[in-house]
């Protein structure tokens, strides 16, 4: 049997903490931020993490 590969697009955009968490990064960060109110601007800051529901599928990509 040959290895299974993993998805180079989804290595280069998920990272597994130690906790087992999977960070991911944040929408609408790149650019034309002047038009968000500094709230979400400040709130993008804060990590995000995969949503539980989706967590097995992008381990299994990643892995």
């Amino acid at each position: 049997m040959p290895k299974m590969k993993s998805v180079k697009g989804a290595v280069k955009r998920f990272k597994v903490k130690k906790s087992g968490k999977i960070k991911r990064g944040t929408a609408f960060r790149s650019h034309i931020l002047t038009k968000q109110d500094a709230k979400t601007r400040r709130r993008q800051h804060q990590p995000k993490y995969v949503h539980q529901a989706d967590a097995a599928n992008v381990k299994d990509m990643i892995c």
